[in-house]
């Protein structure tokens, strides 16, 4: 505000959203954003909406402009990662040191025969590898793929098939409550059915491996001889592709690039979450979901020392994240509300370790309470430091919704649109609501929006531009009171969230249907008290079936830990005669979680089977 001349930040949004070019200009001045080359000017729309070119003419490597801090000599010896294990290990780089390593692995893999463009897979835990890794990845030119460390083989594939990616770093496993997780296993058998994939990377425990050409050692290949000099892109160049799933077919995979995500993680940082230079930010999230990369740019492009953390929270007890902020000063702490209950109803353990270094909490992820929220600010704020509720997408980046510091803050609630984004609450036809509940959109193109789906630009338009003709609707409910404080309200769509991670119904529902014993499938998602929302699914037993349910749930179960990992194992299972389905055969999810969770089922004039929902209010009746 300070620099446009702006006296009130209601000025200063508006302002972002009337003047965007002086406003990212800046922003990239003021978050020391490193250019190799000055941009054109603020966006190339030649394409339309939907395929704006941020920043044309201009190149840069947004690794550079996390780096930077290693040419200050008085953050050259502070810490950049500090990355705590389960088993009470840590590690540290200064940021002199991180920038070695990762000019080291960057330049590694190009003497593995990566290329600039090539696509690459990372599946490995939280910590000083992963960071190193996605970071040396972008140094020199590659695209990453995160990959939950949950995953089972066949989302592993789906992700690595889609995007014809390469190479892959994976770990061999990590301890998770004391047990070994076998990651192993699942990536040797995933790389059976990858012959595309040329070079696997592995990060290990001392296990045997037949190290050769084409199976390398993490440690070689951080060795290398660094390459000082990042590659050169153009700032429409893709970085990271991560994927997120819909309600029908595969998972889509959102391209992000150098001159679009990092910048705007940086402002979101900045404005957002207010993180300075020296500041301390600890957000425990896996490097496989779009909050990985997203932490690890908050903190560094900010020059704040990242903490890492790649075990249970509740590991050995409920205190080990109160005592992780102690341990290391944590400045800035986020939470999935998930975790946030958690903590709640383990209080007294929870809370045993020293949080006063606390200046600012986050929640984000999922929808949170009110009481819980206070909670947070409460147990882990003093009853005085912020909460910032943070609300986005894979598709984004960053903040559609989210708080300031400077505004008073609603229980749950978001105090203003993200600036630069012209978000908004629009009715079916697109008119502005306010006082009512109705889909969240955005009314122009915006810094962090996806630059398609990976070779499916169909898809993406589909997905987002075609709701509302010239409106991207995110497919969220939301409500923005009179007072300008937004509240979200669930999704729009069949979208299921599991702990804050989003799943498509289709993931689940296409691996269900390869036991012969099922022969119709719906998976939905319930609110849960404990998790936010958990996974039911109904069953149609095929016709050759003997099962019992009892023994049909189990094989499911199983099937789903094997397949898609152990996380996205239903909670329920029901198993019924039939399926509410639309007279063309559609299978009508919205009905179902409706009618089962004892809401308005809404029109159902195109219900073919009625009967259907009496066995779904027979199920929500027992269960």
């Amino acid at each position: 505000m300070r620099r446009l001349g702006l006296t009130d930040y209601d000025t200063l949004l508006a302002y972002s959203i009337e003047q965007p070019e002086a406003y990212w200009n800046t922003i990239n001045d003021f978050c020391g954003m490193v250019w190799d080359a000055p941009y054109q000017k603020y966006v190339d729309d030649s394409a339309g909406d939907p395929f704006p070119k941020w920043f044309p003419g201009g190149e840069l490597n947004w690794v550079k402009s996390a780096l930077k801090w290693a040419n200050d000599p008085e953050m050259a010896a502070r810490d950049a990662v500090v990355a705590e294990r389960e088993d009470g290990s840590i590690q540290r780089l200064t940021y002199a040191e991180l920038a070695q390593r990762v000019a080291s692995f960057a330049a590694g893999l190009k003497a593995l025969g990566v290329h600039r463009g090539d696509r690459v897979g990372l599946l490995m835990e939280n910590g000083v590898e992963a960071t190193v890794t996605a970071m040396g990845i972008a140094w020199m030119g590659g695209i990453v793929v995160p990959l939950f460390s949950g995953f089972g083989v066949d989302a592993i594939i789906s992700r690595l098939s889609s995007c014809t990616a390469r190479a892959l770093v994976a770990t061999t496993g990590f301890s998770r409550r004391g047990k070994w997780v076998n990651t192993r296993q699942l990536v040797d058998e995933a790389l059976t059915r990858l012959p595309e994939i040329e070079t696997t990377v592995w990060k290990h425990a001392g296990e045997a491996i037949a190290f050769n050409k084409r199976v390398v050692d993490w440690q070689q290949v951080a060795g290398a001889q660094p390459d000082a000099n990042p590659e050169r892109m153009s700032a429409d160049d893709p970085f990271m592709i991560i994927y997120t799933s819909g309600t029908t077919g595969k998972p889509k995979g959102t391209v992000h690039t150098h001159g679009s995500f990092p910048i705007k993680i940086a402002h979101d940082s900045a404005i957002h979450f207010n993180v300075s230079p020296k500041d301390v930010f600890c957000w425990p999230a896996d490097m496989g979901w779009v909050a990985g990369t997203l932490v690890m740019s908050c903190a560094l492009l900010r020059g704040a020392t990242l903490v890492c953390y790649d075990g249970a929270p509740d590991s050995p007890d409920w205190s080990r994240m109160s005592r992780l902020i102690e341990r290391h000063g944590v400045t800035h702490f986020g939470s999935a509300p998930t975790l946030i209950r958690g903590l709640a109803t383990n209080e007294a353990i929870a809370t045993q370790g020293d949080v006063s270094t606390v200046k600012l909490l986050i929640t984000a992820g999922e929808g949170i309470d009110p009481e819980h929220f206070l909670w947070f600010q409460k147990a882990f704020g003093g009853g005085h430091r912020p909460v910032i509720n943070y609300t986005g997408g894979t598709e984004v980046s960053g903040a559609l919704l989210s708080s300031v510091v400077i505004k008073p803050i609603s229980p749950a609630g978001f105090n203003t649109a993200s600036p630069g984004v012209a978000t908004d609450v629009v009715d079916a036809e697109g008119r502005s609501v306010t006082g009512e509940v109705g889909e969240l959109a955005i009314r122009k193109p915006f810094i962090g929006m996806t630059r398609s789906f990976w070779q499916d630009d169909e898809r993406y338009l589909d997905s987002y531009w075609h709701t509302i003709p010239g409106i991207w609707v995110h497919g969220d409910l939301a409500m923005r009171r009179e007072d300008g404080m937004w509240f979200m309200m669930g999704r729009s769509d069949d979208t299921i969230k599991l702990a804050g991670k989003r799943l498509g119904p289709a993931e689940i529902e296409d691996v269900l249907l390869e036991l012969p014993e099922i022969a119709e499938a719906a998976a939905i998602g319930v609110e849960d008290p404990v998790k936010g929302q958990k996974l039911v699914v109904f069953v149609v037993p095929s016709k050759a079936s003997t099962a019992s349910a009892d023994t049909l749930a189990s094989a499911i179960g199983k099937h789903v830990d094997l397949r898609l990992g152990r996380p996205f194992r239903p909670s329920v299972v029901h198993v019924v005669a039939q399926l509410p389905k639309t007279r063309s055969s559609k299978i009508m999810r919205r009905v179902i979680r409706s009618v089962y969770t004892g809401k308005p089922a809404g029109d159902l004039s195109s219900l073919d089977n009625p009967l259907a929902l009496d066995e779904i209010r027979s199920a929500a009746a027992v269960s």
